[in-house]
């Protein structure tokens, strides 16, 4: 995954940028005030992420955050309720992945000394990935395949495939069997 950081200025933005930043606030709150599993609301997330979200794929309101337009969510992908997805650096989610309530996904951070820039690196979230709820993925982070986040838990770096990691900062406190899920095991 390419990590490296991008300068955002918010000083800088362009109008068509505050334009299409107001489009998905409203965009937001409509989701957000919206009967679940009807028509009209399938409709909304579809305006939301613009073609961006999977098959099979929901997300639950209510949802926060930011540059709606930097996510990319797969198939068969669930994403509870009271996610906030901060996405000015890019937020990958990969096929059947699970988000709990009250998780969240936060690709850009402010500049120590000058607050209006922000710092901005990807998060990916891998496939099959399940992170707990309340728990935090960070700028720049990975979660791989197969892996599980503990509720709570507040990921700073990578996460290796079938890792089971907890706390804050969050640690791997074990190690999936990969032939659980139909794969072999790594032979290194």
């Amino acid at each position: 995954m390419n990590c490296e950081e991008i300068r955002v200025d918010m000083r800088k933005m362009t109008e068509g940028e505050l334009a299409n930043g107001a489009k998905m606030m409203q965009l937001v709150f409509k989701l957000n005030h919206t009967m679940p599993q009807t028509t009209e609301y399938g409709e909304i997330l579809g305006k939301l992420f613009d073609g961006r979200i999977g098959e099979g794929s929901y997300v639950a309101a209510p949802l926060s955050g930011a540059a709606f337009d930097h996510i990319w969510i797969g198939d068969h992908v669930y994403v509870n309720s009271n996610c906030l997805m901060m996405a000015r650096g890019g937020i990958t989610i990969e096929d059947n992945v699970q988000i709990a309530a009250n998780a969240q996904l936060i690709s850009n951070n402010h500049d120590e000394y000058d607050r209006m820039i922000l710092t901005c690196k990807p998060v990916r979230i891998c496939e099959g990935a399940w992170i707990g709820a309340g728990a935090t993925v960070l700028p720049g982070v990975r979660v791989g395949r197969h892996a599980i986040v503990g509720a709570m838990s507040v990921v700073t770096k990578d996460v290796p495939d079938f890792a089971v990691v907890v706390g804050s900062p969050a640690r791997v406190v074990k190690m999936l069997n990969p032939e659980r899920f139909g794969e072999k095991a790594n032979e290194e």
